[in-house]
């Protein structure tokens, strides 16, 4: 007997298979049934006219401190997300001795821009070990599903001390044996991988490289011969080979990830994406996973089913007159009064010539982007356009108007008292279009990730990818050569994801499975313009993003979101390393 009916939605199951007409019954958390179902008693949801999919699964997100004091999880469970993973990019908060709680802190809120106030006044290192962080989340329930990788960083740190956060510093064999065994201890105890960083862009609050940059093949493939040992747990890493000019560093960084993946024979995915200086780099790289795959290997390369993208605003970390003069004379005022002392004419002018000047001295990369790339800047309207084309930027409209493109984005930093957000594409979009990101998506070499959920609190709002997929790919480009139909978008964000990281029994509408479902408005879906709030401890600042379209969201067989409303119920918990198929 079921306690709850999903009656009457277009069933896109997340296997591939074309969506098709049926009732899905729910019983105990689980799928009991899907076709023409009698009720009886149960609770029933009508989905007549409504899309009905899994729930999604994001396996590359950054809550590994907030998951510890926030039950929901938002911006990712706004979004459909029902399942997640934490740990990636080889930062964490366990292990941690409590000499190292502060740098660990430090490391994260220089990775990933999360406010260390923040961190200092949540967290409560209730563990020292990596199965006792894995308890303390156990402990509490929360909107959506976490699994955990073990942190590279965080661990190296463990057992190195502070020699473990310079990268030139080598382990010596028995530390390379304890990272080991501490990582076969914690896939024991439920991590579901492990996770390292090899890119320089990843700096501690200080500006220092991270303790992993470039991490030796001994002590690399040491830790994965504890996942080969235990045959379980995925690798997941980001390395500079998707950016870096040096092409000697890229066959030692391919060469290491090849390695990796032989000597644990376990699932691995890297991150790839497109930067400006090496346009085509994605391409070889897929290439190079296309090839390993071939040879039984298996690799994945995470990818982003849209430009990856900075928010520039007065709210901001970041925005195009931060390094003015006159801009700094005023940064200290709230953001009200800011946009108000900004608005002076005679100031104005002066930031338009200081902004000028710097321009001309910038060298290349992401600080210049971040100032003058007005090209390649886009207003957020409501609901945010996702379609992105350079030839409707901020600088685009403003020539247009014959107005000068930089004081076009000085404008419009003001608008709505200095809360207006614009976004800059860091990635992904070399070529002002979407069309290379289309090639990414449709890969057989790919996998949905990089949302960095959790992460980059005021630079940041991608959690909203698995809205903007479904709705630019499988809805807008209806019609156009490039769609990506509804049933493909929906594997990606679910089974696909899930099957990867070895969650077998989520991503598939299938009885037996958990019932995890969304149930949406695709005609309506969309996603509402991130915007800055202040709820993490101690007053924190973060972006958060709200959707439109999902009527429900289910969890465990639990309604825990109902037109963008929690419910008030947490019926999920910790996922332990991985999960059976149902039989």
């Amino acid at each position: 007997m079921a306690d709850l009916v999903v009656r009457g939605g277009t069933v896109v199951d997340g296997s591939g298979a074309p969506p098709r007409t049926a009732d899905v019954a729910i019983s105990d958390g689980v799928i009991v049934e899907i076709g023409t179902v009698d009720p009886g008693t149960a609770r029933v949801i009508d989905a007549d006219g409504l899309l009905v999919t899994p729930g999604f699964v994001d396996i590359h997100t950054h809550f590994d401190g907030q998951a510890t004091w926030d039950p929901l999880l938002a911006p990712s469970s706004l979004h459909g997300v029902t399942s997640l993973a934490m740990g990636n990019c080889g930062v964490g908060f366990a292990p941690a001795r409590p000499d190292r709680h502060d740098w660990l802190i430090g490391l994260l809120e220089g990775v990933e821009d999360i406010p260390g106030t923040a961190l200092a006044e949540g967290l409560t290192w209730g563990w020292e070990s990596f199965p006792e962080y894995l308890d303390g989340l156990d402990a509490q329930s929360r909107a959506v599903d976490v699994g955990v990788h073990m942190p590279h960083a965080a661990l190296r740190t463990y057992v190195m001390g502070e020699r473990g956060a310079d990268h030139n510093e080598d382990p010596t064999p028995d530390e390379i044996e304890t990272m080991a065994r501490l990582t076969g201890e914690a896939l024991a105890a439920g991590a579901m991988g492990f996770a390292t960083s090899r890119t320089e862009i990843h700096r501690t609050r200080d500006g220092a490289t991270i303790g992993t940059l470039r991490a030796g093949e001994a002590e690399l493939l040491a830790i994965a011969g504890a996942l080969r040992d235990r045959g379980q747990g995925v690798i997941q890493l980001i390395s500079d080979a998707y950016q870096t000019t040096d092409h000697e560093l890229v066959d030692a960084e391919l060469g290491l990830i090849e390695a990796l993946a032989r000597t644990s024979g376990r699932p691995l995915s890297f991150t790839v994406q497109q930067e400006y200086q090496t346009p085509d780099r994605w391409r070889e790289l897929l290439e190079r996973v296309g090839s390993w795959r071939a040879d039984g290997l298996d690799v994945k390369g995470q990818v982003a089913p849209r430009p990856i993208g900075v928010l520039l605003g007065l709210q901001a970390t970041a925005n195009p007159l931060l390094l003015c003069a006159g801009y700094q004379e005023v940064a200290g005022l709230d953001v009200a009064a800011r946009a108000h002392a900004l608005a002076d004419p005679e100031r104005r002018t002066r930031i338009l010539a200081e902004h000028a000047q710097q321009v001309a001295t910038l060298p290349e990369g992401i600080l210049r982007r971040i100032v003058s790339a007005t090209d390649v800047m886009f207003e957020l309207g409501d609901p945010v356009d996702y379609q992105l084309d350079a030839s409707r930027s901020v600088a685009a409209r403003a020539r247009a108007r014959g107005v000068d493109p930089t004081a076009a984005v000085y404008d419009a930093l003001l608008r709505d008292e200095g809360r207006q957000l614009l976004y800059l594409p860091l990635f992904n979009f070399s070529h002002g279009d979407l069309a290379d990101v289309h090639e990414m998506i449709t890969s057989p070499n790919s996998l949905f990730g990089l949302s960095d959920a959790g992460a980059h609190c005021g630079a940041i709002c991608d959690a909203s990818m698995t809205t903007s997929y479904l709705s630019v790919w499988a809805r807008d480009r209806v019609g156009e050569a490039d769609a990506v139909p509804v049933e493909a978008v929906v594997h990606q964000i679910s089974r696909r994801t899930a099957e990867h990281v070895g969650w077998l029994d989520r991503g598939l509408l299938a009885p037996g499975y958990v019932a995890d479902l969304n149930v949406i408005d695709l005609e309506v879906l969309g996603c509402r313009p991130p915007r800055i709030v202040h709820d993490l401890p101690a007053g924190g600042r973060r972006l958060i993003q709200e959707a439109t379209g999902y009527r429900w969201t289910i969890k465990s067989g639990t309604p825990t979101f109902a037109d963008g409303v929690h419910t008030g119920e947490l019926p999920g918990g910790l996922l332990r390393g991985t999960t059976a198929t149902p039989a």
